[in-house]
């Protein structure tokens, strides 16, 4: 038979553990790509994303090598022109050094759907 400190001890870890599995998620970033629709932006300072309908602008890592080249194949005769885009990806938490640290968040680019010079008035204005 357990005696009631035993079983004081036993409650508190099990409440500890319950609260750490809790923070786990509770930043709103996770792991399961995401289809994102918006404007997307590249020159040698600025990897940017907006997405379609929302205000917010994110840093952007492109994992998936194809992006950065589908962009640079574009011929643009100057940087940061947008471009509308279809992406999976995730939104992580931006680095706190180096050249996104200014934004929050940064769209982490799994797989490029879709990227053209005509961006969409009806979905991105």
């Amino acid at each position: 038979m357990m005696h009631s400190s035993s079983v004081k001890y036993v409650f508190l870890g099990c409440a500890v553990l319950l609260m750490a599995m809790a923070s786990c998620g509770g930043d709103g970033h996770n792991d399961k790509p995401k289809v994102y629709k918006g404007l997307y932006s590249f020159g040698p300072e600025i990897k940017s994303f907006s997405e379609c309908g929302r205000e917010k602008e994110f840093w952007v890592t492109d994992s998936s090598s194809q992006l950065e080249l589908e962009y640079s194949q574009l011929n643009f005769e100057k940087p940061y022109e947008p471009v509308y885009v279809e992406v999976e990806g995730v939104k992580v938490p931006s680095d706190k050094d180096g050249l996104g640290a200014e934004y929050d968040s940064t769209l982490v680019v799994r797989k490029l759907i879709k990227i053209t010079r005509e961006i969409p008035q009806d979905i991105c204005h």
